[in-house]
């Protein structure tokens, strides 16, 4: 008697999904700024209002930002393809040619970018805008400077240390980390006269202005809260401009850890200290031709 026919082998197993490509991940963070990203910042709004003096008139102003989380040490190179979606959305620049670029030029190793100044190069270069850097610290003239460029619709990135909430801190450069600021909401003095703005539904003495908006005098305002995202969440933060500038102000020594890691980091021959303490970068638009 014949033995009985072999059973058939099993069925291939089915291939692994595919990796999206920069185009699906582009298509996707670019998706976290519709209305979503609305809703998740009058959330954030509504948390927040009891910290708001009743006192002062709120001005809102903010341009939407699509949201994208990092990879590795990659904080800085994602905050500026925020900023350069904020700038150019019809240009699909992928985060992996700001990436490449980035290493390229020697501007960074990892991913990390311990120089404003190199981002600032860096933007020029991936992104059609010209890049303002800033130094000497987010006070003064520099808070002047930064609330007009917030009030015209326009990003600007700032390095701080970064605490576990992903808010500022002070741990003098050992959390360095980069943020992309979209907007800011204003605490505005009596008497103050106010931008074209529609007054919220619900939140009383908040009111929304759509950028461009008309300068304000900084003497008009009384307080300063500054809307941010960072990579490694795809939420608005709202953090106080104070607590922001202090954090910028003591970015001076390289972390002991990351020193100790077996890694090659790009860092400035002056450290931390000269490549981001104090600094920060504007964004703007090449002039119309």
């Amino acid at each position: 008697m014949s033995a009985p026919p072999a059973p058939p082998p099993p069925p291939p197993l089915p291939p692994p999904p595919a990796r999206p490509s920069g185009a699906q991940l582009l298509k996707a963070a670019l998706e976290q700024g519709g209305p979503g990203a609305e809703d998740d910042l009058r959330e954030l709004l509504r948390r927040r209002r009891a910290s708001f003096s009743e006192h002062l008139k709120w001005l809102l102003c903010n341009q939407p930002v699509p949201s994208l989380i990092q990879e590795g040490p990659q904080c800085g190179l994602v905050a500026l393809w925020m900023a350069g979606a904020i700038l150019h959305p019809p240009r699909a620049v992928s985060l992996e040619e700001v990436v490449q670029v980035a290493l390229e030029r020697g501007y960074t190793a990892q991913g990390e970018m311990f120089s404003a100044a190199d981002v600032a190069r860096l933007a020029e270069e991936v992104f059609p805008c010209q890049a303002e850097l800033l130094s000497g610290g987010l006070e003064g003239q520099n808070h002047e400077k930064i609330l007009q460029h917030l009030l015209a619709g326009l990003p600007l990135l700032i390095p701080y240390d970064e605490d576990s909430n992903h808010e500022p801190c002070l741990r003098r450069g050992y959390k360095a980390h980069w943020a992309v600021v979209s907007g800011a909401l204003l605490g505005l003095r009596g008497g103050s006269q106010l931008p074209a703005c529609q007054e919220d539904k619900e939140m009383p003495r908040l009111f929304h202005a759509t950028p461009p908006c008309a300068p304000l005098p900084l003497g008009a305002v009384a307080e300063t809260y500054l809307l941010s995202k960072q990579g490694k969440s795809c939420r608005y933060q709202l953090w106080d401009y104070r607590q922001v500038q202090e954090s910028n102000a003591q970015l001076t020594d390289f972390s002991p850890r990351r020193a100790t890691d077996g890694k090659v980091y790009v860092v400035p021959a002056g450290g931390v200290r000269e490549g981001l303490c104090g600094q920060a970068v504007l964004l703007h638009p090449l002039p119309a031709r």
